[in-house]
């Protein structure tokens, strides 16, 4: 497994269970890489969706990649706040095309007073079943729901105050 290195710009890679491409981010500028951390920033990159169509994202974004937590963290940083994206996903690997991880549909939508929705119930429920998620997947995602809604709650993490204004700082100094 690759190790982004700091200032290098990578590709983000999301896939299904089935091992088919969800979505990739043409260009994130990596801020931190180590073997279990990856931490990025992008700003008005085209995404790219598996049936070919692209949109571009609308603010600058810090991504939060974890290789033992199952679940990724997007804070996207607008006008009246930091809104925070989460996706239950495996633990991202990296090598030299993209950072990559499986995303498993659920999804938990956090807003800047801190409150939070969890998303796609269904939908995950609908690929748990088309495409065989085994129990103990589901028990180890249905794990980190409650551990990422506790990091919420804690403010850990990427949830810290300061924490996504630090790093998009850092983000700044790439952009010069």
């Amino acid at each position: 497994m690759g190790c982004p290195k700091e200032g290098e710009k990578i590709q983000i890679h999301s896939y299904k269970h089935n091992g088919r491409i969800h979505r990739v981010w043409d260009e994130t500028t990596v801020l931190k890489g180590t073997q279990n951390l990856v931490i990025g920033g992008n700003d008005k990159t085209i995404v790219t969706e598996s049936d070919g169509r692209t949109w571009i994202t609308r603010e600058p974004a810090i991504c939060y990649f974890h290789g033992k937590h199952w679940f990724n963290i997007i804070g996207m940083i607008r006008e009246d706040g930091v809104y925070y994206y989460c996706n239950i996903s495996s633990p991202f690997i990296a090598d030299d095309e993209a950072v990559k991880y499986i995303d498993y549909d659920l999804d938990i939508k956090v807003f800047p007073d801190m409150t939070f929705i969890l998303l796609d119930e269904d939908e995950y429920e609908k690929h748990r079943k088309e495409m065989n998620y085994p129990d103990v997947i589901d028990k180890i995602l249905k794990s980190n729901v409650e551990t990422l809604i506790s990091w919420i709650r804690q403010r850990k993490g990427p949830f810290a105050p300061d924490f996504i204004d630090l790093w998009y700082e850092r983000y700044l100094t790439y952009r010069g």
